[in-house]
């Protein structure tokens, strides 16, 4: 059987490879499918859309600052409620779906995105909110300037892109977090009938309301513009270091400090830290290096096709030596290729210099229309292919050592839990600084993301799901983590006002200029005021409560409520066999 996962390894490796120097991508769907039945929006991994519906009534398509406003000036109008959404749909959370398709419209900016200008002499950019991050970055660049901060997706819009506060690595200046180089946002609103039911608020910096309007969640208006700050054009060296995590939760601090956009991925089941030396050159200096992160270049479809078919396999089987097979095989792929680096069109070696433009953000499987028809993302819905939880969680940066120690004390129960996560990106940890946006983060922070296995149904049970459950609890709940506004399950917003000092400044914001509640739904109630949990059978395998009693689990699976091995205040779903569950009685 090992010699059997091995050659499946080998031969997925040897595929992904191949693929990767060969295939283009066959661009994602669009979110919003439309038949003569209605319309329908739909997640770009498939968390919801075809496997959870959220239909909407009507879609319009503005191209100008003033259709947009009379699209919001006719549902105020007409007493419906709104939604946004721009031409990609990457957020987890249902922020973007109106909750009664009958009395709601959706407004897709996906043809409101022509706009760019960049101001050389107060050294900024303004642009339309459907602009793509990529279209922004490369207009900057053509001028000698530098978007500072961006995320390493750049499947995302520029209105997208602030509204949920997504982030790079930088505690350096304004920080990695986009908002946070923010000046200046045009923001649609509902208005007066003697205002033409839609106003247009102009926010400059000394406004308090910019602060809420940063990261708004899609809950004050529409933003119609955004001015970001740019700086002189530079380039960037960074060097991957392989090494061991012995050290990890001493050193993350300094790292953080010494390199201006540096991050460090942690794969616990292999004892391995890969530290990202990163900062910034004259922008004359030799290199035209490109970061085309692994985990979004394009496959032929049956790469992570593959992939999901053994993870499902050994799911099934109860076989963690499957996964950690498959674990290990990646890392060694991502080492071999410097996570995709490359000096020029291959990888020769560190460090690898390049434009901020290339080094920043990637995304290379969304382009390319005249691709092979099945290259696609790697999570393309489209093919069943990667289907996965998100869980990000935002660190004071003063508790987060422990935080690690607790982490290296459940995997030491259990190396082999810890396997699950590594055949994604481990824990990636990055660093954000202290925000002014009333939903950015209060403090100096560190950020982790971690990935790992989704079943098809969400009643399926997973395997080592205890570990996720009491390391997602540990998170949120022990040492009181933010969840990223973009991702994570239900459970992770729980409480969550608490953890903002100005979240009450966020919600006067919007009673004053959304005082009809226009722009709410019932899935920002869950996600802001953390009204998303659930008691029902089943609850906590979807991260929609934390269990309570055996039902909240599977316990015709063997999935039983229990504590937490190292927080024990955590109640987990955990696989206990009959002699197990005895014990336990």
């Amino acid at each position: 059987m090992a010699n059997y996962l091995r050659r499946i390894c080998h031969g997925l490796i040897f595929l992904i490879w191949g693929s990767a120097l060969l295939i283009r991508a066959m661009p994602p769907p669009n979110p919003i499918q439309c038949s003569q039945t209605g319309c329908k929006l739909y997640n770009s991994y498939g968390v919801w859309g075809d496997r959870k519906d959220c239909p909407v009534q009507a879609v319009v398509y503005p191209t100008t600052e003033e259709e947009l406003r009379s699209a919001v000036a006719n549902a105020n109008k007409n007493h419906l409620k709104v939604k946004v959404v721009s031409r990609f749909s990457h957020t987890i959370p249902k922020l973007a779906c109106p909750t009664n398709q009958s009395r709601a419209i959706l407004i897709s900016t996906e043809k409101y995105n022509t706009s760019i200008d960049v101001d050389v002499p107060s050294m900024t950019v303004t642009a339309d909110a459907g602009v793509g991050l990529r279209a922004l970055i490369d207009r900057v660049e053509a001028e000698g300037l530098s978007l500072v901060a961006a995320p390493y997706w750049e499947g995302v819009s520029v209105g997208g892109v602030i509204s949920t506060g997504a982030h790079g690595s930088s505690w350096r200046g304004r920080g990695g977090a986009v908002h946070d180089h923010v000046v200046g946002i045009r923001l649609i609103v509902p208005a007066k009938e003697s205002e033409g039911f839609a106003r247009i608020l102009d926010l400059r910096s000394d406004d308090p309301l910019l602060n809420a309007a940063k990261v708004s969640l899609g809950m004050l208006g529409v933003i119609s513009k955004v001015r970001l700050m740019v700086e002189g054009g530079f380039k960037r060296s960074i060097t991957l270091n392989f090494t061991k995590d012995g050290g990890i939760e001493d050193e993350f601090m300094e790292h953080g400090k010494q390199y201006e956009f540096g991050d460090i991925q942690w794969y616990p089941s292999t004892h391995t830290a890969v530290y990202r030396y990163d900062h910034r050159l004259p922008i004359n200096t030799s290199g035209d290096g490109v970061y085309d992160f692994v985990g979004f270049q394009s496959n032929s479809a049956i790469i992570p096709k593959s992939v999901r078919a053994s993870e499902k396999s050994a799911e099934a089987a109860r076989n963690a030596d499957a996964k950690c097979l498959l674990a290990s095989s990646f890392l060694a792929y991502k080492k071999l290729t410097a996570n995709g680096l490359k000096n020029n069109l291959i990888f020769t070696g560190y460090p690898v210099i390049g434009h901020q433009a290339k080094m920043q953000t990637s995304g290379s499987c969304l382009y390319s229309p005249q691709a092979a028809k099945d290259a696609v993302c790697p999570w393309d819905p489209r093919i069943k292919g990667l289907f996965f939880y998100e869980t990000t969680a935002i660190f004071s940066a003063t508790n987060f050592a422990d935080f690690i120690r607790d982490i290296k004390k459940l995997r030491d129960i259990n190396p082999k839990s810890f396997c699950g996560v590594d055949i994604y990106n481990g824990f990636l940890i990055r660093f954000v600084p202290k925000s002014d946006a009333y939903l950015g983060q209060p403090e100096d922070s560190v950020v982790v993301d971690f990935n790992y296995y989704r079943a098809d149904e969400g009643w399926t049970p997973r395997l080592n799901q205890d570990i996720w459950e009491e390391a997602e609890q540990m998170a949120f709940f022990k040492y009181g983590a933010r969840p990223h506004w973009g991702k994570n399950r239900n459970v992770a917003f729980v409480g969550v006002e608490k953890k903002y000092p100005s979240f009450g400044k966020f919600v006067e914001a919007k009673r004053r200029v959304d005082p009809g509640n226009v722009f709410g739904s019932e899935w920002t109630d869950e996600i802001v005021f953390g009204r998303g949990v659930v008691d029902d059978d089943g609850c906590a395998l979807e991260g929609r409560c934390v269990c309570s009693e055996d039902r909240h689990c599977s316990p015709g699976n063997g999935y039983y409520c229990t504590r937490g091995l190292v927080y024990t205040a955590a109640r987990v779903c955990r696989y206990l066999s009959n002699s197990n569950l005895i014990e336990l009685n």
